[in-house]
This record gives structure tokens, C-alpha cells and sequence, in this order.
């Protein structure tokens, strides 16, 4: 597997279109971020780390409305690839759909959304965008 963000994102949006509850991905602390970033901002209903193996599992719970049985997670899309990186600087943070979505970036204090990194006055690698 050549990006294992990529197929992170892909196996959530699988799930969600196929209208699960529960989905299961291969760890990584990358993905344990990511995850603890959607926990935060309301994206799921909660996570767990299986520690099994060598790897591990995160096994995600996620999040429907109630009423009409339509997802949190509206998109999720692939910005950063091992082809083509994408770095911004603070100056330049992207805003995901004027506002209202998220923007998750790598940067030299970790893993954090656009807005936090905005706050720190820090820019780094765009991972994904979430609305």
C-alpha cells in the first residue's frame, strides 16, 4: 500500500455510503491522530486502539443523525499524496468551505487542525480536508 492515509480516508467513506456503524482500520499514530482530531470536532461517536498484533486496530464508531440517518462527515478528501506534497505556510492556511469543515496538517508540534495551527502561528504539510 502505497498511502495509507488515502486508504484510511476511503475505508470511512466506504462506511459511511454503505451505512455502517462501526469500521475498522489498521493503526498507525498518524491514523490515531486523525482520529482523535474527528473525536474533538464531532465527526464520530468514539474510537478504540485494539491492540492486537503487531499493528493494532482503530476500531470507529460513526456518527448518523438520528432523524434522517445522514452522516457527520459530509466529504472527506485527499489533499497531501507521496506524489505531490502539500505545504502551506500559516499565512496561506486553507479554509475548508468557508469555515465550517476542517483542515488536518502535519507540522513540527504534531498533528492539528488549520485552525489550531493558525493560532500557533504554524504552517506544515495539508493531510486532508473534513466537512
Amino acid at each position: 500500500m502505497t498511502d495509507p492515509i488515502a486508504d484510511y480516508l476511503t475505508r470511512v467513506r466506504n462506511a459511511i455510503k454503505a451505512g455502517h456503524r462501526v469500521v475498522e482500520i489498521p493503526a498507525s499514530n498518524l491514523k490515531k491522530e486523525i482520529t482523535r482530531i474527528l473525536f474533538e470536532k464531532g465527526y464520530i461517536l468514539s474510537y478504540k486502539f485494539v491492540e492486537d498484533g503487531p499493528q493494532g486496530t482503530i476500531k470507529i464508531a460513526l456518527k448518523y443523525d438520528p432523524v434522517n440517518k445522514v452522516s457527520a462527515i459530509k466529504s472527506l478528501q485527499r489533499v497531501s499524496t507521496p506524489g505531490l506534497r502539500q505545504y502551506v505556510g500559516y499565512r496561506e492556511m486553507p479554509r475548508v468551505l468557508n469555515g465550517l469543515g476542517i483542515a488536518i496538517l502535519s507540522t513540527s508540534k504534531g498533528v492539528m487542525t488549520n485552525k489550531e495551527a493558525l493560532g500557533q502561528k504554524l504552517g506544515g504539510e495539508v493531510i486532508c480536508y473534513i466537512y
